[in-house]
């Protein structure tokens, strides 16, 4: 089994015992991965988080592009930053190319066009783990998740397979957001915890540091979820595999420039989805069935697996030529 702890920050303690899904304060064994060892003392040891690739989706986000990415600059200097952008009407796409000529470690990937929030990230993901990369961050492209925090999400890996910028963890708060958002976000996370089992407060938040060996463990492949329910499945996939989780406060700021994506369909959407995740889940339990990595939709098509793991994975090796307009490689959703 897997944990959920909350990391050092303002209003927290490092040294809170970590807890089962669903049992608060419970001690678990965890499974040891690829990228760790044990001390003489039996603890878990990772290994280095080697580099660190910040994934930014954008549609329609030109307002705003330059500024995060110079702030993702000047916060973490030794990060690369992909910028994956699904064929924004408004240029975003030149513009991050124009960044990308001047700075070699801002990245483009030209998608064909808009397939949602959780496709982007896959997009970005199986680009990041072939290119070699160690650790892969995902980032909003409105300023709502604050680049200067980055090093604490990092600092936190070290001793994580994954790492959430909370909002609703003691020292985590939201600025400038209407009651009904907060409303949406504090419920959805509430709903998920209780119905999934998990011990992770804010399942929603969308700012988080993944170890690569946690992506290749969780299926990626099957993923098929968007939006909300895509930082949900991703969490409770983490979980399920006995992955470390920890959250760290952080400063949500509602965006000032450009439209949110939120929608009603994108709340349905997760609301539903979660519902059968945890009735399926204790449904398995029952009937003493072994369940999947995680929550899979076989409706909805499937990437093929394309991408392979690098050799070096601490040192990412140079993109294609053809990056700065390479097309992902994921199917349209039908």
């Amino acid at each position: 089994m897997s944990d959920a702890r909350e990391a050092e920050g303002p209003g927290t303690k490092a040294d809170e015992p970590s807890a089962k899904a669903g049992e608060a304060g419970a001690e678990a064994e965890e499974p040891r991965r690829s990228n760790e060892t044990q001390d003489d003392g039996g603890r878990r040891k990772y290994g280095p988080l080697g580099t660190t690739l910040v994934i930014i989706p954008t549609y329609n986000e030109a307002e705003n592009i330059k500024l995060i990415v110079a702030r993702v600059r000047e916060s973490v200097p030794d990060a690369h930053i992909l910028v994956a952008d699904d064929n924004s009407p408004d240029g975003t796409g030149k513009v991050a190319d124009e960044l990308a000529a001047e700075d070699d470690h801002v990245k483009v990937l030209h998608r064909k066009g808009k397939e949602g929030l959780g496709a982007a990230y896959l997009a970005g993901f199986r680009w990041g783990i072939e290119h070699g990369y160690g650790v892969l961050v995902e980032m909003d492209a409105d300023g709502s998740h604050q680049p200067e925090e980055l090093p604490r999400l990092l600092t936190a890996l070290k001793g994580a397979d994954l790492v959430i910028g909370s909002r609703w963890v003691p020292g985590g708060r939201i600025v400038n957001w209407p009651k009904s958002r907060e409303f949406i976000s504090r419920g959805g996370s509430t709903y998920s915890r209780l119905l999934l089992d998990v011990p992770i407060r804010d399942m929603t938040a969308g700012y988080r540091a993944f170890r690569k060996e946690t992506l290749e463990g969780i299926g990626m492949d099957e993923v098929a979820s968007q939006g909300y329910c895509f930082q949900i499945d991703l969490a409770w996939r983490a979980i399920k595999a006995g992955f470390h989780v920890i959250e760290v406060p952080v400063t949500f700021i509602e965006r000032e420039r450009g439209e949110s994506k939120m929608s009603r369909d994108i709340v349905t959407e997760a609301a539903w989805r979660v519902m059968s995740w945890g009735v399926g889940s204790r449904v398995n339990k029952v009937l003493g069935r072994k369940e999947p990595k995680g929550s899979e939709d076989p409706k909805e098509p499937k990437e093929s697996k394309e991408l392979t793991e690098s050799t070096e994975p601490n040192e990412p090796k140079e993109p294609k030529e053809s990056t700065a307009s390479e097309e992902s490689r994921e199917p349209k959703e039908s």
